[in-house]
């Protein structure tokens, strides 16, 4: 029995590997190419982009390990399932939460590795991405401004400059700010340099006009010198809370009383989903039963149709959370509890066969 269970557990793991490899790459695609963006013509290294979507990983790992589990668990036993092999063990005397067990281990290896994710490496790899990002444009900001070209790598600001004779000198400057919503500025210059300020940039403007453009007013001034300062961490990348450890979005929910919602359903989403993979232990080998003759468009199918409607549940529990229509906690474990009820129930079943 023990050389069964190590060969199903064999193929297991090479399955869920290879679905992990997969569902990675599909989910960093948009942020890769939201990041590449941002960091275009930056003269970013290939070691610096490496580094950038290793600091992504943790992160998509706590979405993607209990897909990828329920996904390999389906593959595998939906396999077995069509050789007939689950039926000659069945006839051999095992029951089906014996044959379930290398889905046990996993499972539980794989919950184990998602709280760590949730807990310490998808924090940490936000703060260094974020870190990466901000040092790679502070040490080549002057790279990213180009002649002629409109420069949009930093948030709420447009830069355009028409001559470039040296890397950080400037003529002809023209400079769109709108941080402040209720206050845009458009600044002209004659000519101005660049050199770096801190964590960002300064602009040493000579000669122009500052637009200042209210609600119900327009104010125009002219300069000999204006200093411009641009910090770099104004970039946008990402949500804050997703540098916060559990224990740090639940401190904040209590410090910020009015964006309690938004931690308080963070915190409950980062339990909840490497629970799931305790409630894929107990679905998942029921399922495949019913992955028909066709074991990969079937499992896949009923993998990815299964997913859908948690998420459905889970976003609609935690949208009437944000609007107080239910607690924090019923509204982010809704989905949970419905889910696992329906495979303690499958697995009784199964069992009993």
């Amino acid at each position: 029995m023990l050389l069964i269970h190590k060969s199903i557990l064999k193929e297991l793991s090479i399955t869920i590997a290879f679905a992990i490899f997969i569902l990675n790459f599909v989910l960093l695609i948009e942020k890769l190419l939201r990041i590449t963006r941002l960091l275009a013509g930056s003269g970013s290294s290939f070691l610096d982009i490496a580094r950038i979507i290793l600091y992504l990983q943790p992160e998509t790992f706590i979405l993607t390990i209990p897909m990828a589990l329920l996904l390999s668990v389906l593959l595998t036993y939906g396999r077995m399932t069509v050789d007939n092999e689950l039926t000659i063990l069945q006839n051999a005397g095992l029951s089906f939460i014996k044959i379930s067990k290398p889905v046990i281990y996993l499972g539980l290896s794989c919950c184990v590795l998602s709280l760590l994710m949730s807990f310490y490496f998808g924090p940490k790899g936000s703060i260094l991405l974020r870190e990466k990002v901000s040092e790679i444009l502070t040490k080549r900001a002057a790279l990213t401004l180009e002649e002629g070209i409109f420069n949009t790598a930093f948030k709420d600001v447009v830069i355009l400059v028409k001559e470039k004779p040296s890397k950080d000198v400037l003529r002809e400057i023209l400079i769109f700010d709108e941080r402040k919503k209720d206050e845009e500025r458009l600044i002209l210059a004659r000519e101005g340099q660049m050199e770096m300020h801190g964590e960002g940039m300064s602009f040493a403007l000579k000669d122009g006009k500052v637009y200042i453009s209210k609600k119900t007013s327009l104010t125009e001034i002219h300069f000999e010198r204006y200093e411009f300062i641009l910090p770099v961490t104004t970039v946008g990348l990402g949500r804050k809370k997703s540098e916060m450890t559990p224990f740090e979005l639940l401190a904040a929910s209590k410090t910020q009383p009015e964006e309690k919602s938004k931690f308080m359903i963070e915190f409950y989403r980062r339990l909840s989903m490497p629970a799931l993979c305790l409630i894929i232990i107990f679905l998942a080998p029921p399922l495949s039963l019913y992955a028909g003759k066709s074991v990969r468009l079937g499992g896949l199918t009923i993998g990815l149709a299964l997913f859908t409607f948690y998420y459905m549940i889970l976003i609609y529990g935690e949208n009437l959370s944000r609007v107080g229509k239910v607690s924090y906690f019923l509204g982010s474990w809704t989905a949970f509890i419905i889910l696992g009820i329906s495979s303690l129930i499958l697995f009784y079943k199964a069992n009993k066969k």
